[in-house]
Parts: structure tokens; sequence; C-alpha cells
């Protein structure tokens, strides 16, 4: 019998393999906003890209994003507001008792007035002051200022 024979495009051009969605929409964020656009498109999107997102939103980095349904992974549009610095993923995702979290806050924000440092609790996902006021802890998702 015949050996696999796999096209020759296979071989020379392997594909691409997503890591970590969330790292790769947060760093497509902080791309567009140093290059000074209005709005960026977002995919695939995950139920903890828009939580995400959505902390963001609530602290007024980021203005509305609109879940764009293409019967695949969806879509994301975010307008954009120009005040975000810096976002990004801590991977892995480290346990973070509620006893440890200004220890984290110190390493990852560039100061104690501004910044967010995003849990993923058992609450839900939030940022660390509003993980504070209910006195709980979880796993580091990633950061934003």
């Amino acid at each position: 019998f015949a050996p696999l024979r796999l096209p020759s495009a296979a071989i020379l051009h392997p594909k691409m393999v997503r890591m970590s969605v969330l790292a790769d929409c947060l760093k497509t964020i902080t791309n567009a906003e140093k290059r000074g656009k209005r709005q960026v498109l977002i995919r695939p999107s995950s139920k903890v890209i828009v939580k995400f997102l959505a902390c963001m939103q609530e602290h007024g980095y980021i203005g509305e994003f609109e879940i764009v349904d293409d019967h695949r992974a969806n879509k994301i549009v975010i307008e954009l507001t120009g005040r975000l610095n810096k976002c990004g993923v801590i991977s892995p995702r480290f346990d973070v008792p509620y006893d440890e979290i200004e220890k984290w806050i110190v390493n990852l924000l560039p100061s104690r007035q501004f910044g967010h440092v995003v849990l993923s609790t058992t609450y839900g996902i939030m940022t660390h002051e509003e993980a504070r006021r209910k006195k709980t802890g979880g796993k580091v998702l990633g950061f934003f200022y």
C-alpha cells in the first residue's frame, strides 16, 4: 500500500495554533490603542473575554463594545477611548488568596492610584477592588491600566 501523502502546502506552512484567546484579544487591543485606532475587531470571542471587557468598560478604559454573531465563535467590535496604556494576561492563572492580593497589585500595576488586576473568583470575574470588598481570592486573569 502507498504511504500517506500530505498536500505540499501543509508541510510548507504549518497552521498557527491559538494558545490563549484572551491573551490574543488583549494584545490586539493594546496594539490598536498604540496605533491610535478608534475601534478594533476581536475574534474569536469567549465568555471570559466579554467579562474582562465589561470590567474595562466599567472603569472607563474602553467605550462600548458590540458582539457580532457570525454563527461561529463570534466577533467583538470595541470602541477605543485612548485611555488605555496597557493590558495583559497573566499566564499561568496563579491562585491569589485574599491576603496576597496586595502583593500582586504591587507587582503588576505602575501605581497605587490607578490600574486594575482582574481575578476569576467563585463570585465571577471581577477587579481586585471588588474581590477585596467581597473578601475573596481567586485566580489572576490579567491587568489593565
